[in-house]
């Protein structure tokens, strides 16, 4: 028959009991706090209403503010239940607990969650854990994001809706290599992949500034738009029939100048920083002369579309017998 303890040394022990829900309510006796027996073997801790189950081992196997806490170092205040209260918020304690555990845990995917299990490291001194954090934190800001999104344009009426929910000036590729119905030339094929990088650097370089988009549902063969302010403002055909022998084929130009220019001109239609000081005090002149007439003009400018053809299409054939020529009306 066990006997039943008795004594001071029974009435200090704390209880090892699982509180009941209720028995977390702060009530009269949660109050009477007293120190932890450094004799015991199990810990109980309750940090910011986060309840943990360990061990003295676990908590002084490693030189950290914990170990000097349960060492007997500094004095450690229970409830009457016998739970460690620790003012800290216990949303990251269990990685530290398992940390201390293994001496290794998984990291938090989350920028935010990785910087908060660095802040409870630090203050728990667990220098292994600080490191890791540190090691993580510094490959995310290392680890590039992707540099762009370029949408493809899968219907008339969602290129509409792209071009209206954006404030950003808009470079639109349309390449389409089967609407062809006659062969290619010899050179087109590459032409047209020209085409398509020279897009994916430009994009690359002003992603930041501009919106891009792909085109491969279109008319055309491969045809550049640019957009500005919700409207077309400039188009680069680059297309063309020509006769090299006795029959039509299709040519692809690659001009490279000229879509580069059109992406600078349309960089004056991202959101106005304000008016030139300089500018209106050039112009402020001119204004009272010229503003009767100019107000039309403007309207009509407004609705204007520059548009850029390499070549144009050839719908006679005018060449001297036998000779091979390449026409332009």
């Amino acid at each position: 028959m066990s006997a039943e303890a008795s004594g001071p040394a029974a009435a200090s022990a704390p209880s090892l009991e699982t509180p009941k829900p209720s028995g977390l309510e702060p009530g009269p006796a949660a109050y009477g706090l007293k120190p932890l027996t450094p004799n015991s073997k199990y810990v109980k801790l309750n940090v910011g209403g986060s309840l943990h189950y360990t061990t003295l081992r676990t908590l002084t196997g490693q030189d950290t503010m914990l170990k000097a806490m349960f060492s007997g170092r500094v004095e450690v205040l229970t409830d009457a239940g016998g739970w460690v209260l620790i003012d800290r918020s216990g949303r990251h304690f269990g990685t530290i607990l398992n940390y201390l555990r293994d001496g290794s845990v998984p990291l938090p995917e989350s920028t935010r969650e990785l910087g908060e299990l660095l802040g409870e490291a630090r203050y728990y001194l667990v220098q292994g854990l600080i490191d890791d954090c540190q090691l993580a934190l510094q490959q995310k800001r290392e680890t590039l994001p992707p540099l762009c999104l370029i949408p493809t344009v899968t219907s008339p009426r969602e290129e509409q809706q792209l071009l209206a929910g954006t404030s950003k000036p808009v470079v639109k590729l349309l390449h389409n290599r089967s609407n062809n119905k006659y062969s290619y030339t010899s050179t087109s094929d590459d032409n047209l992949l020209k085409n398509i990088e020279l897009f994916d650097k430009l994009a690359l370089r002003f992603h930041g500034r501009l919106l891009f988009l792909k085109d491969v549902l279109g008319d055309e063969i491969c045809c550049w738009s640019f957009y500005g302010q919700g409207r077309k403002i400039a188009e680069v055909c680059c297309t063309s029939i020509v006769y090299a022998t006795e029959k039509k084929q299709t040519k692809v130009e690659f001009p490279e100048a000229r879509i580069f220019e059109e992406t600078l001109n349309i960089l004056i239609y991202e959101t106005p920083r304000g008016p030139d000081p300089a500018l209106l005090e050039a112009t402020a002149g001119a204004a009272g002369a010229g503003g009767a007439g100019r107000g039309e003009d403007e309207e009509n400018r407004e609705h204007r579309v520059r548009r850029i053809h390499v070549r144009r299409h050839i719908t006679h054939d005018e060449r001297p017998h036998g000779q091979q020529i390449v026409f332009k009306d």
